[in-house]
């Protein structure tokens, strides 16, 4: 077997991973299922390309999560300082970011607060929401759908469902975006780690001693056989669902929405009958996957992954993006098609780190598109479509601006 210093890896630029990632991963499902790469920002990974491959590695227990084992090898394989997700201890211990037993533990505590009957119940208050946003908006405008709509809701929801005051939600966005972006410069993600940290447990010190209705308050108070998550567990819990609560939701509905757009046909089918919205949903899901890539997996022993070994110490990037475009699971997969069976789609994952917050998602984008079907009769482009930017980084898969006019 080669030692890992001698693997030849090839070098993918910025334009290819970010820009347009699905001529690449079109190709690397072609030239090889698992393949050793380095990315735009210095990265050294392998990367999973094809669906079933990516099905079984997101359940396959030798790939590690644990990021207290993490450190070392973003010195052996990053030209870079920054840690993946900012540094700081108390950001990073939460469940997606651990292994069995450690995962169980914290996330059956999780589901004490985050239950389904709690998501349900925020119904009424998310087409609240949405109506006011789409009223602020006004019967005909142009604006920036994610700074408009895309981005206010689920934030505005999520803050509400913790009880973050709705103030500080671009504290928040800021912060996410430094954290989860591949262009920040280091000590840019690093100030951006200590002001959330410093900020949730501020936060958790005031639920504690007034405790209220809310999720962040049954966190604190989440007892399982006497067991309770520790302060940095709780604030790095409250980091995971502040964070992924909105980025999932705010890149759903913004690159369905370009979808529609993109497809004239496929949103006059969806206007003409709304009972098309659910399934329109998990298409747009796997169409243009909100999360592109799943945060990052080790190996610690030679793994054979698609009959490819992959040496000990070496960081695994699983495609869900690229898995959900493998014409051997979906026929046609570049195209849109808001009828398919998308069942299996991996945009929420697989596995035990499945996404807890997928109800919430699924809820809030179903008001969102229907509130602005309802709404609006033109949504179109106001910059030619060769213009829009994507989001550096390697998770997230969303649009930098999203300028369209409404009418």
């Amino acid at each position: 077997m080669q030692d890992s210093g001698t693997v030849v890896r090839e070098p993918i630029g910025e334009e290819a991973f970010v820009q347009d990632p699905h001529a690449l991963n079109r190709r690397l499902r072609e030239e090889g299922p698992v393949r050793p790469v380095v990315l735009p920002r210095g990265l050294q990974v392998w990367i999973v390309s094809r669906y079933a491959d990516v099905r079984a590695a997101l359940a396959d227990s030798r790939l590690h999560k644990d990021s207290r084992d993490i450190d070392d090898l973003f010195a052996k394989h990053s030209t870079n300082s920054e840690r993946f997700v900012g540094g700081g201890e108390a950001l990073i211990s939460h469940m997606l970011n651990s292994d069995p037993p450690d995962h169980e533990r914290l996330r059956r505590l999780v589901n004490k607060a985050f239950t389904s009957r709690r998501i349900e119940l925020m119904r009424p208050r998310i087409e609240e929401i949405t109506s006011g946003l789409i009223a602020a908006i006004g019967p005909k405008a142009d604006v920036d759908l994610l700074d408009a709509f895309a981005f206010p809701l689920p934030i505005t929801v999520i803050c509400e469902l913790l009880g973050v005051p709705t103030e500080d939600r671009d504290d928040f966005r800021n912060w996410s975006n430094l954290l989860l972006s591949g262009g920040a410069q280091p000590g840019e993600i690093q100030q951006a780690a200590i002001d959330m940290a410093t900020y949730l447990s501020d936060m958790i010190t005031t639920k504690r001693a007034e405790p209220g209705e809310d999720m962040m308050s049954a966190l604190v108070a989440a007892l399982d056989d006497g067991d309770r998550l520790s302060n940095d567990e709780l604030i790095a819990m409250a980091f995971l669902l502040l964070v992924a609560g909105h980025e999932t939701t705010v890149n759903l509905i913004a690159n369905g929405v370009l979808a529609l757009i993109d497809n004239p046909e496929q949103m006059a089918e969806l206007r003409a009958d709304r009972s098309l919205v659910p399934g329109a949903i998990e298409e747009f899901l796997r169409f243009e996957s909100p999360v592109k890539n799943a945060t990052l997996r080790y190996t610690v022993e030679p793994t054979e992954i698609a009959g490819v070994t992959v040496p000990a110490g070496e960081f695994v990037v699983l495609g869900l993006g690229s898995a959900n475009r493998d014409p051997n699971r979906y026929p046609d997969p570049d195209a849109l098609d808001i009828k398919r069976d998308t069942s299996g789609h991996m945009a929420f994952g697989h596995g035990i780190h499945y996404c807890l917050g997928a109800p919430l998602a699924r809820l809030e984008a179903e008001v969102a598109f229907n509130h602005l079907l309802d709404a609006y009769e033109e949504i179109e482009l106001t910059v030619p479509a060769d213009e829009l930017r994507w989001r550096t980084g390697m998770i997230i898969r969303g649009l930098e601006r999203f300028p369209v006019r409404l009418a």
